[in-house]
């Protein structure tokens, strides 16, 4: 192992993974986990938190609210 090369823990199994150009993979340990990583992201499993309102519900005219 170069120099370089750092041990992170892997974001899809949690196991070790060489962060390093190396990798291509990084940070993830296998194209499996990136790939699994992706298709949660994809099918929308993450999501990220907002304060705007759900898409059925009026927005901007304030005659609806």
């Amino acid at each position: 192992m170069a120099a370089t090369e750092k041990i992170v823990r892997c974001p899809g199994c949690g196991g070790d993974s060489v962060f390093a150009p190396t990798n291509l993979y990084r940070p993830f340990c296998s194209e499996r986990c990136k790939n699994l990583d992706l298709g949660a992201w994809a099918s929308e499993a993450f999501r990220v938190p907002t304060e705007a309102p759900p898409e059925d519900l009026p927005f901007g005219d304030p005659k609806l609210q």
